[in-house]
């Protein structure tokens, strides 16, 4: 039987309105039912008491330039001690990491390294301090590394009771005084950042 198409009007279609349905309207009507009341008060203005400025007011005010205190000449300025550089102390264990050796931190690693069952490859041409502080960086156990500088991770988990190892701590001690700003920051976040710059 060959397919039939449907009308137009069929009870399928959707024809206009039937009777006793009523349409919604978008025209600029309100189809809510308002009370009298109401709509009284929506076409009544709102009006306040509020007078304006008078000019009498305005005349009155005046602009006075006052001089900032650089503008007022001064007799004699008092002689200006040059500001002392605050001396940073110290925590205990930052004196400790100090006294670390470089044996000690070799034998650290080395101690790491024999935990895993085959060679950094990836590593083969970094010195011992950056292995340091790279296998510090992945660490999960003292938290995370991205955001934040590594000696305030350190001293962070230590804070929280982590133990993190004092080995790192005389690393990035040394750094410090050596690279400055480069050791502070996780290889994890220059490479992020490095991304982040590049795109």
């Amino acid at each position: 039987m060959p397919t039939t198409r449907r009308s137009t009007g069929g009870p399928r279609a959707r024809p206009g309105p039937t009777k006793g349905q009523s349409t919604i309207s978008f025209a600029n009507r309100v189809t809510k039912s308002v009370s009298r009341e109401g709509k009284k008060a929506i076409s009544t203005p709102i009006t306040s008491n509020i007078a304006a400025p008078t000019d009498a007011i305005s005349e009155k005010q005046e602009v006075v330039d006052v001089p900032l205190a650089d503008d007022v000449p001064t007799e004699e300025e008092p002689d200006v001690e040059p500001e002392e550089v605050p001396v940073v102390l110290k925590s205990e264990t930052e004196l400790e990491a100090e006294k670390v050796s470089d044996a000690q931190v070799n034998s650290y690693w080395k101690s790491v390294e024999s935990q895993r069952k085959a060679p950094q490859v990836h590593q083969e041409g970094l010195d011992v301090t950056e292995r340091v502080l790279r296998y510090f960086d992945v660490s999960s156990q003292y938290g995370p590394c991205i955001g934040v500088s590594r000696i305030k991770r350190w001293h962070r988990a230590e804070r929280l009771g982590l133990n993190p190892p004092i080995e790192v701590l005389a690393v990035l001690l040394r750094g410090e005084k050596e690279d400055g700003e480069k050791i502070e920051t996780a290889h994890m976040d220059q490479i992020l950042n490095s991304i982040v710059l590049d795109a």
